[in-house]
């Protein structure tokens, strides 16, 4: 069993030992073409750091030839395959400005988009990228209608937009949470104005509307009839926009509460 163990390790010993070798007589030839193929053919075997290395050393040989362009183009890809989005988003670029004639265009400035889709952050972390990528994508729909990528570009606008919308719902609850009620009826209402197609809309509304109620109840007596005032209006304006919400009877009890909280301050 031990035999067999040191059989594998030399073996791999070997194997990339010779491949090191063989990478060193590839980067140390003359010949740019030798070198050129063999950039390919790494790239084919999918040794991207590999291949990268050599198609950056032969920029400057093959810069003017027709041989430049698929050079460039698989270099954006190396590093986009060794997820190094940043420089690859940069790449794709460079190639777009460098040979804006290209029938790899269309291709090449979807990747371009979809680096700024790969570098989104997680949901707790800023979200700067996120909107970048909403933007970048919409661009390329915008100068690409007819393409057969719309679809899925599409598709990341919209994973995009739903991203930020819960980061924009997990401030509105914490507010919530910390019991500071306007803040929270207020970013309930700008996440139904931000996202008016939600399917969640008629949810912010309610939330909106309960928190406005909490807020009116905490406020001194004087101020307490406009602000149950203003859950009414909350009320009415969820009663006309979602007549049909499964909320619609607990958005009604906030109203009857409030109404009736009116009548006891007037009667007092």
């Amino acid at each position: 069993m031990n035999f067999i163990k040191v059989f594998i390790t030399s073996l791999l010993l070997v194997t990339f030992f010779s491949s090191c070798n063989k990478y060193g007589k590839v980067l140390k030839s003359k010949d740019s073409d030798y070198k050129l193929k063999m950039a390919d053919t790494y790239y084919s075997e999918k040794k991207y750091r590999i291949a990268q290395q050599l198609y950056e050393e032969l920029y400057p040989v093959y810069k003017g030839t027709d041989k430049f362009e698929e050079l460039y183009y698989k270099d954006a890809y190396c590093f986009y395959y060794l997820k190094e989005y940043k420089d690859a988003e940069n790449f794709f670029k460079g190639f777009l400005e460098v040979f804006p004639n290209s029938s790899k265009s269309e291709e090449v400035d979807f990747m371009h988009a979809l680096c700024f889709y790969k570098q989104v952050a997680k949901i707790e972390l800023d979200q700067t990228n996120t909107s970048k990528s909403i933007g970048v994508m919409q661009s390329f729909i915008n100068s690409h209608p007819g393409s057969a990528r719309v679809k899925e570009a599409t598709e990341i606008i919209d994973k995009n937009r739903i991203k930020l919308e819960q980061k924009e719902l997990r401030a509105a609850d914490l507010y919530n949470k910390l019991g500071q009620y306007r803040a929270a009826a207020i970013s309930y209402s700008t996440l139904l104005s931000d996202y008016p197609e939600s399917q969640n809309g008629d949810l912010y509304k309610l939330k909106s509307l309960m928190c406005y109620y909490k807020f009116a109840k905490l406020s001194v007596v004087d101020k307490q009839p406009e602000r149950f005032e203003k859950v009414i209006t909350e009320y009415q304006d969820f009663a006309d926009r979602f007549p049909q919400s499964v909320h619609l009877k607990e958005a009604q009890e906030y109203n009857n509460l409030s109404l009736n909280k009116i009548k006891e301050i007037k009667n007092e």
